[in-house]
């Protein structure tokens, strides 16, 4: 009998993973399928992510957890609808602003810049060419609970991370997937720009979409390689 592979689908809102759910063959749900997948909303933001991950991976104890969803992005050559494979997270609002600076957790010396879970003052994803199996794009990104629309805020993030991707949750899987140790992967699709406040110029639908397509494509690819 083949090795079962426990896998959550995870999103902060039930909408980002709802066609996956809808359309992933039957053949994935069974008790005694090669590839066991499991859906799973956390809530919006990195309090209500950690909580509901830490409580997941504890009762749950999968092989792998996939964070799904919609991501803002600061590279306008990036298209709206690109989906992308998170390579590093920060913590974006964690710190103080003074002075027109940002000053984070490292920066203010709080904390050291490799104290478990950080490497160098990120949150890398050490899974992610094992997971990748669809060679998508890699990105960093940051996450912060509150939308960046200030131009002044934008420069501040893009100085001090360098991102492409901006989310409200991505860093908190990363945080509870490194110190339990368990395989994770972040997949973003871009909706919007940063700072875009326009909502007719977003692209929810479409990259919902597409981060569904490749949800399925990335299960079929697992259950591929075995």
């Amino acid at each position: 009998m083949p090795t079962l592979m426990r896998v959550v689908i995870t999103a902060a809102t039930a909408g980002e993973i709802a066609p996956v759910k809808e359309t992933l063959p039957a053949r994935y749900s069974g008790a005694d399928a090669p590839v066991s997948v499991q859906f799973h909303t956390a809530g919006v933001g990195m309090v209500a992510t950690t909580w509901s991950l830490t409580r997941l991976l504890s009762e749950q104890q999968p092989q792998l957890v996939i964070q799904a969803g919609i991501a803002g992005c600061f590279d306008h050559q990036v298209p709206l609808g690109a989906v992308m494979a998170i390579s590093s997270e920060h913590f974006g609002d964690t710190g103080v602003e003074e002075n027109g600076q940002w000053r984070d957790l490292f920066s203010l010396q709080l904390d050291g810049p490799d104290t478990p879970p950080f490497e160098n003052r990120e949150l890398p994803n050490p899974w992610l060419q094992q997971y990748n199996l669809l060679h998508l794009p890699q990105a960093h990104a940051v996450t912060i609970n509150t939308i960046t629309t200030r131009p002044e805020r934008i420069q501040q993030l893009q100085q001090h991370y360098r991102p492409t991707l901006e989310s409200m949750e991505g860093a908190a899987l990363h945080y509870v997937c490194r110190m339990a140790r368990t395989p994770f992967i972040q997949l973003r699709s871009v909706s919007n720009y940063i700072g875009e406040r326009d909502k007719s110029k977003w692209k929810i639908k479409d990259a919902i979409i597409n981060l569904n397509q490749c949800l399925l494509q990335l299960i079929e690819a697992i259950d591929k390689n075995g």
